[in-house]
Order: C-alpha cells, then structure tokens, then sequence
C-alpha cells in the first residue's frame, strides 16, 4: 500500500468519522420525546443515512440467519422487529417531509433512494435461508405456547414473505425485484407530476373578474397573487387576484363564482391534471403501472391485482367488492339525477340558455341549498375557525376517552405552520405526541393524511407514539383567522380519528400498532369520528362566531339537520365512479397497455356515470392507487361506512352521544388493538353483533 493511498484513506476515514458524530439520524434523538430534530437535519443528511441504514438492516438480517440456534419467537420474529431501527428512523422523516415540504432536492432523492429501498426490501421478503425459520414456527406455532398477539405477528410476518414472494424461484424472483423497483419508481414520478400540475395552472384575474365570490375568498386570491408577486417580481401578478387546483381555491371559486366560463376553466385545469401531453402527464405511467400490477400478481398466482390486495381484507375477492359497490350505485344514481333535475329547473327558471355542465353543480347546488334551506356555507363558516375545530376534536376525544391535549410552543418543528400538543390519558400519564399542519402551501400535496414520526410499542420499552395531522385548509388571511366550510370541518375530523387510533394503541408491536389494519378497516375508526363533528351537543361547544364568539345557534343547527342529506346522490355518485375505476384498472387479467383514457371512459360508460358528473378522481390524478397504499382499495371508505354509520348508531341509540360504556369497548376493542386480531372479531366484541347496512343508507338519504 503506498503512503498516498494511505494518506487518502486517513482522510476519508477521519471524515467519515466527523460525518458520522454530525449526521442527526445516527444517534438517538436527543431531544424531548424523541421528536427528531428538524432544525439539525439537512437534505444532504437523507442519502448517507439511508445507505447506513439499510447496510446496517442487512447486517442484521444477516445475524438472523446466521444464528445456529434453532428457530424460536425471541431469535426470529422479534428479532425481526428490532431490525431496521436506523432506516425505519430515516424513513419516517423523509418521506413525512417528502409530502409535506417537498423541494427540489428532496424529489430528487425521493427518485434515487425509492427503487434502492424496494430492491433492499425484496433481498430481505425473497431470501430463502430467513423464510425458512419463519415457516419453520409458522408449522410449529401450536407448539409455541404464544399469546393471541405473539400468534398474529407470527401469521402476518408468515403471510408477508409469502405475498413478497418468498415462494418464487429462480427467474421469477429476480423480475418480481425489477417489478417491484419499477413500480416504485413509476409511483414517485406520477406523484411530483401531479404536484408539479397542481401548482402550474392558475387563472390570474382582475377585479371584473369577481362577481359572485365573496370577501374571504377574494382576500385569499388577492393574497396568492401577492405572494407570486413578492417571489417572482413580475407585474402579471400585480394587482391581480389568483385561483389554482387546490381544493381550497378551486372549491370557493366554483361555489360562488357568477363567471361561467371561469367557473369551467378552472374546473378543467383541475380534472386535466396529468393528461395535458407534456413533460408532467401521467397517461403512460398509470397503464404502465396497472400492467406491472397484473404481472407481479400472476407471478404470486393470483388472477389479478384486485384478487391479490383483497386476499388480505375484510372483504376478501373482488366479486365482494362489486358486490357492495352495485348495491350502492343505482340508489345514489337515482338520487343524483333527481337533484340534476333540480338544478337545471334552477338555471331555467333564471333564463339560463344552457344544459347544466359538471362545473356547474358546486354553484347551482349552493344556490339551490340555500333556496330551499336557507342556509349557505359562507354563514356556516364564520363558526368555524381552525382553532375552534381544534377544540371540537380535542373535547370529542376528551368526554369519549378522558385524553387532554396541551399545546407547546418550546418543541422545534419542520415548518412554520405546523403544531404540536402533548397528549395525556386520563391518568395524567403521557401517550403521545399530536402534530398538526394544516394550511395548504406549494410544497406538499394534495389531500389530508395521518402519518407517524414514531410508532407505539411495548415490547422493547414503552415506546409512545407521534402522530401527526396534514392537511390543506385556507391559511388566515390578514384580517379574519383560517375559516373552515362543512367539508373541512369533517375532514380534520376524520384525520383526527386516524390520529386516535395511532395515539390510543397499546401493542407489544410496532407493525401491528395503531392503523396497521386492514385497508378496509383502517377508515373505519376515522369516518365514525365525522358523526360527532355535528351532533348539537358537541357543536354548541365548539362552533362559536370568530367575531362575537357567541355559539351556534339552535336555528342555525336545524338548518344542517335538515339540509345534512342533500346532494348526497352527487357526493355518493362521484365516489363509487371512482371506486369502480379503481377496481376495473385492478381487475385486468392481462399485462397489454392499455389506453388510459379509452380505458376510463369505457369504465365509467360501463357504469352509466351522467356526463354532469365526473369521477371524484381521474386515472391521471387518482393518487390513492398510483402513489399511495390504496390500490384496489379506494372501495375501502365505502365499506368502513357500513361499519361507522353501525357504530354511531349503537351510540345514539343509547340516548348519549358520549356513552361511557360503548366509549370504553371502542378504545379496548378498536383503538388499543391495532392490527393484533381479526378486525369483524374486534368489531363484533365492541358492538356486540355483525353491523347492518340500513344505517348507512339511512346517513346517505339512499334508502
């Protein structure tokens, strides 16, 4: 070895070494409740930290299958669950952040690192010599002496290898990897297409561009707009008002907005996201992706992707699926054409010379709501302010399950906008972390989502969780506080009964804590909270004026009642039209590209969706199949339903929205237990009997 190279490698090892101490993953956090420490972390920190984590990951799989020891529970499956601390560390915050804060820098390692962590995972789900020990107890699990918990974990980490491939041999298992890579690649590219189409489009307009909108909603515009200016300096924006794809934009502008023609350019900027036949269309990735599906499948031996994702849910097959989803359609589409009837006598009566289009129905709705209710979401919204919603979630949790949330101001986080709360039981003791980032920005994407920095566990230490809340709301404008509409108000309820259920869990287990259910079950603890988000009691506890503060009133209460079914065939028919393009692009038998958007039409055609109405989420954007973990699983919410709308009703029927008992069975039964038994097992304990569709009919006016 000659003295330069020796001096090279004194270097580098000596800089590896400072390195090492500096980079924030590669100790344990320390900083209260081991909440990572934003400020310290850097992009640059994300490529290094990955590379160590997964070498660090192999090397421990490595001492599993080089134990000579016989296989037990304690050397392989817990053994497998300590594994990948470093990687599981690193992930967490990068792919939090990825969706939340995302730049340029972190979509390019989000591209690089993708496929290399879906490689890494298939060497550990494809290696014979570990799968080996696992089937070796999985045969001998009645000889175990296991506990209910320790029995699950067996079963699920058994099934995982195996629908990861474990039995592939020879070619088989290579093309399964470079399947899998591709998918993982296609998913990132589609998932920054559709960010970077959601933030491209704006229709800039001037002053006599207005009509219709009210204060709040040209405030926000006028905002936007003068943020663009202060960033680019460009005099388009100068006194100008802006609306973009975000629902936040996009949903006021259609409501109130008298400019039919902007009405319809807006609405088509948002639905043509992704097949605009440039650099950011997503046409050939969704049909790439689909066929890749259906190849994998086969591989495994299943008919089709849809077979493959059901064998391991409540609703099992996709005959199931369809099953639920007919029984459902032509109720809701019965009742959607009776409102288009409505409408459309609406804009006759007015002298209207045309045929109600799709971006006509959020304007002429609210007109018709109002008309025929006397209520409009514009009055409702001024009860509604970000902070009072906060505490509508917060007392909900507070008289079911005695949890107290306190806010903290000391605790560093990722961004600006984001909040975090101490949440304690209600033995004073800590259970978690809840953080809340809520306004909408360019950075993140689209939606709302409930996510963990840690997941709850037992069996190495009591391990709390945190969990945290994003989603999308209208940010405060300078004179009036983030203001929420109905829809807004239901959805931070909903994220908030996902954030119950990572807060509440008590496993021995991280991957069977919290929302590691299955996919049809994991929507149920978070629709059943949206029950609670209007129920009078809790709402003239929280729905107070941002200006007077006083409450809601009985009147305006009555009003919601009364108007709570209608455009429900709309908001039903949207949907299941998405649901069923979902099932039909996974329920393809052959891997031959398709045409995505002749695929589409004749799937909606198949149907009979009316042409006012268009599919809730188009092939090109439909990001709960293409980029997250809902493929042949969007029909999932639907089937939850029949479980929340079962559930509340148990609840109202015992004459106490905030029944003690029915309270103290849903934490034992559904929150605490996570994904440890079978979930209609659970719900059976809690409710007592097998749920009934007829309260969900009745929620949804579909009787």
């Amino acid at each position: 070895m000659n003295k330069l190279f020796i001096f090279f490698y004194i270097i580098v090892f000596s800089f590896s070494n400072i390195w090492a101490m500096e980079n924030p993953f590669l100790k344990k956090y320390n900083t209260e409740f081991e909440i990572p420490p934003f400020s310290k972390i850097d992009e640059s920190d994300f490529m290094p930290a990955f590379t160590m984590g997964i070498e660090a990951h192999k090397k421990e799989i490595d001492s599993i299958i080089k134990n000579s020891e016989n296989p037990s529970f304690e050397n392989v499956i817990i053994a497998l669950e300590k594994s990948g601390s470093l990687l599981d560390r690193v992930g967490a915050v990068f792919f939090n952040l990825s969706g939340s804060t995302s730049n340029e820098e972190i979509q390019n390692i989000e591209k690089d690192i993708s496929p290399i962590l879906s490689q890494h995972y298939d060497s550990i789900s494809l290696n014979p010599k570990i799968f080996k020990k696992i089937k070796y107890l999985w045969d001998n699990i009645d000889s175990l002496n296991l506990s209910i918990e320790e029995r699950k974990i067996l079963e699920e980490k058994y099934k995982n290898f195996i629908r990861n491939g474990a039995l592939l041999e020879g070619d088989d298992k290579e093309k399964y990897s470079s399947i899998n890579q591709e998918i993982s690649k296609l998913s990132v590219e589609f998932s920054q297409n559709l960010l970077a189409e959601t933030n491209n489009f704006e229709i800039i307009l001037n002053e006599n561009d207005l009509d219709g909108l009210t204060d709040d909603i040209i405030a926000l515009a006028k905002e936007e707009a003068y943020k663009k200016y202060k960033e680019t300096k460009d005099s388009i924006y100068k006194d100008k008002y802006i609306f973009t794809p975000h629902r936040s934009s996009l949903y006021p502008f259609l409501t109130y907005s008298k400019r039919r023609d902007l009405r319809e350019r807006l609405y088509k900027g948002y639905i043509m996201r992704g097949d605009n036949n440039n650099e950011f269309d997503n046409k050939e990735i969704t049909a790439k992706i689909s066929s890749l599906r259906v190849e994998r499948a086969n591989l495994l031996n299943f008919e089709t992707h849809a077979h493959y994702v059901l064998d391991n849910t409540m609703a099992k097959t996709p005959e199931a699926v369809y099953g639920l989803l007919d029984q459902l359609w032509q109720p809701a589409l019965s009742r959607a054409s009776k409102e288009l009837e409505e409408l459309q006598s609406l804009v006759n009566k007015e002298g209207g010379n045309f045929k109600i289009a799709s971006w006509d129905w959020w304007y002429y709705s609210e007109k018709l709501r109002k008309e025929k209710y006397d209520l409009n979401d514009e009055e409702l919204k001024e009860f509604f302010t970000l902070d009072n919603t906060i505490d509508g979630i917060f007392k909900t949790a507070n008289k079911l399950f005695g949890l107290s949330f306190s806010e903290r101001f000391d605790i560093e986080l990722y961004h600006e906008d984001a909040r975090v709360w101490e949440v304690k039981d209600r033995d004073g003791s800590h259970l978690g972390i809840y953080i809340g980032d809520f306004y909408t920005r360019a950075s993140k994407r689209g939606g709302a989502w409930m996510s963990t920095f840690k997941d709850q566990s037992n069996f190495n230490g009591r391990e709390r969780p945190i969990v945290v809340n994003v989603c999308n709301f209208p940010p405060p404008s300078n004179d009036k506080p983030s203001l929420l509409n109905l829809e807004h108000v239901t959805t931070l309820f909903h994220e908030f009964g996902h954030a119950l259920h990572g807060l509440v869990t008590n496993t021995e287990y991280s991957s069977l804590s919290g929302t590691s259910v299955s996919r049809d079950f994991v929507e149920f603890p978070s629709q059943v909270l949206e029950h609670w988000a209007v129920e009078p009691e809790l709402l003239k506890s929280y729905a107070k004026h941002y200006k007077t503060g006083e409450s809601i009133s009985d009147d305006l209460i009555l009003k919601m009642q009364n108007a709570s079914k209608f455009n429900q065939g709309f908001a039903n028919v949207e949907y299941l039209a998405a649901s069923y393009l979902d099932m039909d692009w996974h329920s393809l038998t052959t891997n031959e590209i398709q045409d995505t958007v002749e695929f589409e039409n004749n799937s909606l055609k198949k149907i009979g969706l009316i042409d006012e109405i268009v599919s809730r989420y188009r092939t090109t954007y439909f990001q709960h199949i293409y980029s997250s973990s809902y493929s042949a699983g969007y029909y999932s919410y639907i089937w939850a339903a029949v479980l929340d709308s079962d559930a509340f009703a148990r609840f109202k029927n015992t004459g106490e929205i905030f029944n003690k008992d029915l309270a103290e069975k849903y934490r034992k039964y559904i929150l605490e237990k996570g994904g440890t038994e079978d979930p209609m097992e659970l719900y059976r304990s809690f409710a007592g009997s097998n749920p009934e569709i007829s309260a969900l009919l009745s929620d949804r006016g579909l009787e």
